[in-house]
């Protein structure tokens, strides 16, 4: 289970819920990456680098990119033109607020070198009109919650 953070190009008049669903479909297909999305991606890497500090990076091909902090847990996807952000659920309270801080940080540039916009299914809203506090304890809970339930 983690916190995931998708990114959309939403077109004026489509709901999110229309952006989700085509998003399912569309993730039955193996696509390229866009030029443009990998072009992104270049430029991503060293700032995430940055932010993060260590990461390990898969690439297959043309088909995908993976960004992956193991400190965290924090991994970026691309998937033919799917991004997503994900981080497990292993975080809360002051380290969630932590956690959530890295992860808004590389949402704004993923936003920033794509035009994406990042949107939060736990919350069904844009990040940018999610309060942190909101998602971190979001993430909070949800890490205790299945810390009781699977005893740690």
């Amino acid at each position: 289970m983690s916190y995931d953070i998708y990114f959309f190009n939403r077109p004026d008049g489509q709901s999110w819920d229309e952006l989700l669903e085509a998003m399912e479909k569309a993730a039955e297909d193996s696509e390229p990456i866009p030029a443009h999305l990998l072009g992104a991606w270049d430029r991503i890497v060293p700032q995430a680098r940055t932010l993060l500090g260590a990461v390990e990076l898969t690439e297959y091909e043309r088909e995908s990119r993976d960004l992956s902090h193991l400190g965290t847990g924090i991994d970026l996807s691309v998937f033919g033109d799917e991004v997503t952000i994900t981080v497990p659920y292993w975080h809360a309270g002051d380290d969630a607020a932590v956690v959530f801080g890295q992860v808004s940080a590389l949402a704004a540039i993923v936003e920033k070198e794509t035009g994406l916009t990042a949107y939060d299914p736990q919350t069904e809203r844009p990040l940018a009109e999610t309060p942190p506090e909101v998602s971190v304890e979001l993430m909070s809970r949800t890490t205790e919650d299945l810390r009781s339930r699977y005893e740690g």
